[in-house]
């Protein structure tokens, strides 16, 4: 049985404490139940649903609604490859498919261990990253790497594996996926100025925008005047 140490429900009684109605603090709390073990487990269900006054279906129902909640263990670094429409058609189908040969794995699987390899990888197909500008977009534990061609990737998950340092492309140098998930739960890891957080694509708009000298336009008086009345 994999009992909820007594830290991390001190930690998850903190984060409900967080939000005027407790139950609003669920999805970080299964985001600290993951870091601290590893994936959603039904005493970690129990446990949030005592602590919130809910049910354990209610509970289960948000857990497997998220596909970033997991019910069963990843590596400790998850590479999520974008397979949706533009990352599809700039190579992400090639790039998973490579990787799930390389790694001799499927969706939502862990790689085996290979003898000399410090850390393990799992592989997810991601529907969508949000970073259609750095298309073909892979992400590890949450951490954007852009631009990835199918031997970049390659290269990546191997690096992984031998416990070498790697950065994200826009953002801090990668941790595990349990540290990673304590961060989502809302506790610092000192990380959040490291590394670039946007890049030139990104920007191209509104440096745009400001060669031009094109703004946003203003609120109607009447819509103005209809908000502060109501």
């Amino acid at each position: 049985m994999n009992r909820i140490d007594d830290k991390t429900v001190g930690e998850l009684r903190e984060i409900a404490a967080r939000y005027p109605h407790k139950r609003s603090g669920l999805l970080p709390m299964l985001h600290l139940v993951q870091s601290a073990q590893g994936r959603i487990t039904p005493e970690g269900i129990e446990t949030c649903a005592e602590i919130l006054e809910l049910t354990s279906a209610e509970v289960s129902g948000v857990a497997t609604f998220y596909t970033m909640y997991k019910r069963r263990p990843v590596g400790d670094f998850h590479v999520g490859v974008c397979v949706n429409t533009l990352c599809a058609v700039m190579g992400g189908d090639e790039i998973y498919d490579r990787l799930s040969e390389h790694l001799g794995c499927g969706n939502d699987e862990t790689a085996e261990r290979r003898e000399g390899d410090t850390a393990t990888v799992s592989l997810e197909r991601i529907e969508c990253n949000a970073a259609c500008d750095y298309a073909p977009v892979a992400m590890v534990n949450w951490e954007f790497m852009d631009n990835q061609t199918p031997q970049s990737a390659k290269d990546l998950v191997d690096d992984l594996r031998a416990g070498k340092e790697v950065h994200s492309t826009r953002g801090p140098r990668l941790v595990t996926w349990r540290e990673a998930e304590r961060v989502i739960a809302g506790f610092n890891d000192d990380l959040a100025n490291e590394g670039p957080s946007a890049g030139p694509a990104s920007l191209v708009g509104r440096n745009i925008a400001r060669e031009r000298g094109w703004t946003a336009p203003g609120v109607p008086a009447s819509n103005e005047q209809k908000g502060e009345g109501e």
